[in-house]
């Protein structure tokens, strides 16, 4: 039996297109054969970078008997959860209704109607610590669907059912107050661990959509416990093993409370939602931490992840090769006192050692260490860390460097262009902007077809075959609208304008609530709606968050009228759920905040006056400002109507719930009036 998957565009499917196992993609071809050969479907999902799913593939699907086994009594099909997240989301439901637990890989057994009944994740060789082993898994599956069919049948519609009948509590249509922004702040606060920065307990995730809430918080109330978790769980981040020390870039989470011992595989969205929030760190308090990691955040997107097309690329793998062949988790990344010594020689080994945290005993495995910066206090002569920290960088890049998976996903490259755009504008770096500008040429030149319709992926310049879903509709739009406001170009603020035309036209029922899919996508058991946020925004609140934001820059009342109603979802979860719904109390505070609408005009595009007074409305806290930029009489922008120079000076109009102060020629003015 053949393996389908050597023409895949994913890089995940690719890396099993030599497994013995004759996988399928998704697709309706495989479920028809399902039928007509009478087996169940082995419904495998995961992701390139994800290290168990490398674990499961090395051990069971590269295995010849094991693979034997699947061919003559499975239907085998591969899914990439990050080309298929309504796949991966509509099973990882049921998944985690059954088990109490979800995670990748995901292991689910279907019927030929795509009917789950069996589920798990990673299932090992041979039994471990109370889990069967996946050959047992299999025999038993094997055996109830031959016989014990009437019981499987019923099984799976009864799961089936209950999938469709779950409705989310959307709770009303009207946008949160003041009552629910405190409320959820007040949840956040019982749940902040003070002693380390960040949510909860081990495993930590950087909880970057939280943190944009609580600076957009503090901007519009000053509440200072707001800016303080913020502040202090972005510093403990940015010293930890998290972050890397040597070449920016923050890791995918902490598997333990202190943010020591990263799981070391890198992600865009991650980095770009970071890099974000450590420039509007900045912004709000001046930090040079914030700056600094904010810029090498940003340095990191553009070094690593930026592919030939312009694009990013999805991540950079945990994994690498530890010298010896072997693969091992975080082998790139970490250190013995040894090893420094060998770079640096005794002294500045030993100075490195204490720098960064590397002990005898290590922090990680086998008598290694994560970098850190663990120490609060000390003084350190700058220009002796900075070359031990250029020459650690350069020995390291001679090691084995992990995989790239080179695959484009739109709503991550939307996130990481409204990154940049705005990290090149606050610290005067354009080529940080041209960047941005790049991978959204890319996007519209390659993902965008003739009706403006998105597609989900693309790789080697080759677009991919799966539709966009709600968040690359969002994430595209708010790339585009952070374009718009830092270039002063109209054609982002037209092309963001088609893709929320679409979110407005496929996406939304007549209640206000918000579908992760198309109504005229592929239909699945059921179609997968979710407003809370997992690694990334939530498609539902991010859409708000644009659909609000070109709101103000056009004055389209439909757009401003689908985001208050969409915002409903926030009044129902924000006070209850505040770590999961932080995206959409971010929006929430801007909604509160506006609309307030900035236009900037000059006599050209180029006025040092001009210039000047745009980077101040830019650098403005208020959360619910929008910015345009552009030449006195232009048409370029709507806010640039009818807003000429004032006595042949740059001027900045202010607009605030449909209220406009006098224009402006003063940056300091303009200042006064972009904070509460």
């Amino acid at each position: 039996m053949p393996n389908r998957l050597a023409h895949e565009t994913s890089p995940y499917l690719l890396q099993h297109a030599d497994n013995p196992v004759a996988w399928w993609p998704w697709s309706a071809e495989a479920f028809e054969e399902a039928r007509r050969t009478n087996r169940p479907v082995l419904l495998s999902v995961g992701y390139s970078s994800c290290h168990w799913c490398h674990v499961m593939a090395h051990e069971s699907f590269e295995d010849q008997p094991t693979a034997d086994y699947l061919n003559e009594h499975f239907v085998s099909v591969k899914v990439d959860r990050e080309e298929r997240p309504d796949v991966d989301a509509v099973y990882m439901e049921a998944v985690q209704a059954a088990t109490g637990q979800g995670g990748w890989p995901m292991t689910v057994f279907l019927t030929p109607d795509a009917e789950p009944f069996y589920f798990g994740t990673y299932f090992p060789p041979a039994p471990r610590h109370g889990m069967p082993s996946f050959r047992q898994v299999l025999e038993g599956v094997r055996s109830a669907w031959t016989d014990r069919r009437d019981e499987v049948a019923e099984v799976a519609g009864k799961i089936t059912r209950d999938l469709s009948q779950r409705e989310i509590d959307y709770g009303s249509t009207e946008a949160p107050g003041e009552e629910e922004l405190s409320g959820a702040l007040l949840g956040l606060t019982r749940e902040y661990d003070p002693q380390r920065g960040g949510f909860g307990g081990a495993p930590k995730f950087p909880p970057s959509m939280a943190l944009e809430f609580l600076l957009r918080h503090h901007a519009r109330t000053g509440a200072e416990g707001a800016l303080e978790m913020a502040r202090d769980t972005c510093e403990r981040m940015a010293r930890g093993g998290i972050y890397d020390q040597l070449a920016g870039g923050f890791a995918r989470y902490s598997v333990d409370r202190e943010w020591t011992v990263p799981h070391f595989e890198k992600m865009l969205y991650d980095n770009a939602l970071l890099c974000r929030v450590y420039a509007n760190l900045w912004r709000s308090t001046g930090s040079d931490l914030a700056r600094r990691v904010a810029v090498e955040t940003a340095d990191f997107l553009v070094r690593e992840l930026r592919t030939t097309e312009g694009g990013f690329a999805s991540a950079l793998d945990a994994d690498s090769d530890d010298g010896t062949g072997k693969h091992v988790e975080g082998a790139y990344y970490v250190w013995t006192p040894a090893q420094l010594t060998e770079v640096l020689g005794e002294e500045d080994g030993g100075l490195a050692a204490q720098y960064f945290g590397v002990t005898a005993d290590g922090t990680f495995e086998e008598g290694q260490s994560v970098l850190q910066l663990p120490q609060d206090e000390g003084v350190f002569d700058a220009d002796r860390i900075a070359s031990i920290k250029s020459r650690l960088l350069e020995a390291r890049s001679q090691r084995p460097a992990p995989g790239r998976d080179d695959k484009v996903v739109a709503a991550w490259n939307g996130l990481a262009i409204a990154a940049l755009a705005e990290t090149g504008a606050y610290f005067d770096r354009p080529d940080l902007v041209e960047a941005a500008v790049s991978a959204a040429d890319l996007l519209v030149r390659l993902h965008l077809d003739e009706h403006a319709k998105l597609a989900r992926t693309s790789k080697d310049g080759q677009v991919g075959a799966n539709a966009g879903v709600l968040e690359d509709y969002a994430d595209v739009a708010e790339g585009f609208l952070a374009l718009a406001s830092v270039t002063g170009e109209g054609v982002w603020l037209e092309f963001a304008g088609f893709l929320l035309d679409h979110v407005l036209t496929g996406f939304v029922d007549e209640s206000g609530a918000l579908y992760d899919t198309a109504s005229d996508a592929e239909q699945l058991i059921r179609r997968p709606q979710d407003p809370t946020d997992n690694a990334t925004p939530s498609g539902w609140t991010a859409a708000a968050g644009a659909l609000l934001s070109y709101a103000a820059q056009t004055g389209a009342e439909p757009h401003r009228t689908a985001a208050e109603r969409a915002l409903g979802v926030v009044k129902a979860l924000g006070p209850r759920v505040p770590r999961f719904i932080g995206w959409g109390l971010a929006v929430a505070e801007a909604y509160l905040d506006g609309p307030r609408e900035v236009a900037v005009v000059g006599p050209s595009l180029d006025d040092e006056a001009a210039k000047a007074l745009h980077r101040t409305a830019l650098l403005g806290t208020a959360p619910g400002a929008v910015v345009a930029f552009g030449v006195a009489g232009s048409d370029e922008l709507p806010l640039l109507a009818d807003r000429p120079l004032v006595d042949g000076e740059p001027a900045a109009y202010v607009c605030r719930n449909f209220t406009c102060d006098a224009p402006t020629t003063d940056q300091e003015r303009l200042r006064t009036a972009l904070s509460r």
